[in-house]
């Protein structure tokens, strides 16, 4: 068994001696292990580090083996992604939530909304919002995706400022007015149309939604923890963006 793809580091842990385990974001093979020799070696750290992209040949005597890693470096970005914040937790939080899909499973579109992430994280802004896409993008692999396209109630596609904790759809100012208190908030730069970039009380705003969601039908159904790095991330991007001063008009 034998195959090439491109893929992205998330994370290693080691194996005997001098070797590890990469896990990659792969594009056509979705999350995948396997086994690096010599992953130890001061050349091979540099590669193996989180957010790295790197083209990989994978060979096993089985489809159901863990296999072997030939890892060749495309890109390093590791030690720019030191630089701040958000770029040391994004790349973990992302590693967290694609973990919550099944090992080997494709997902050739959250592969590719990964490599934009990645070259964004150490901008607070672009972090966040990407980020939450990102969720929303796992939600919907997962079967709990969020239908923000219109009103669940009647139809319209204009004025949606809410999401309803019920059914995952959006709900419009004028049909949600009398439930307003029990609705989660639709940041604009989610809902159809939106035209406004993400400002930090807006983000905080889709990072509540999307954390409600991944708890109700994700982290409580499976009896886990959401994830620590999770948070940090998200104090990292939301504090970064209140010290912003605001852009000139």
């Amino acid at each position: 068994m034998q195959w090439s793809d491109q893929a992205i580091i998330l994370g290693i842990r080691r194996h005997g001696e001098s070797s590890v385990i990469a896990e990659v974001m792969t594009a056509a093979h979705g999350r995948h292990l396997g086994l690096v020799r010599s992953g130890r070696s001061r050349a091979m750290q540099l590669v193996l580090q989180p957010g790295n992209s790197v083209e990989v040949t994978w060979r096993a005597r089985l489809d159901e083996h863990l296999g072997e890693f030939r890892v060749e470096p495309l890109q390093l970005r590791a030690a720019r992604l030191m630089e701040a914040a958000t770029s040391v937790y994004g790349i973990q939080a992302l590693g967290a939530l694609l973990r919550l899909l099944p090992e080997r499973d494709p997902h050739p579109h959250l592969y590719e909304a990964l490599a934009v992430i990645v070259d964004h994280l150490q901008d607070p802004a672009d972090a966040g919002e990407l980020f939450v896409r990102f969720e929303l993008a796992v939600l919907n692999d997962l079967g709990f995706g969020l239908d923000l396209s219109e009103c669940a109630a009647t139809g319209a596609r204009k004025d949606l400022v809410y999401v309803s904790p019920k059914s995952g759809r959006a709900v419009s100012r004028e049909a949600g007015a009398r439930y307003a208190e029990r609705m989660l908030a639709l940041p604009d730069f989610l809902s159809p149309g939106g035209h406004q970039a993400a400002d930090h009380d807006s983000l905080a705003a889709a990072f509540r939604l999307t954390a409600y969601f991944l708890n109700r039908h994700v982290y409580e159904p499976r009896g886990l923890d959401a994830s620590s790095v999770r948070e940090a991330f998200v104090h990292a991007a939301l504090k970064a963006l209140k010290s912003s001063p605001p852009s000139a008009a």
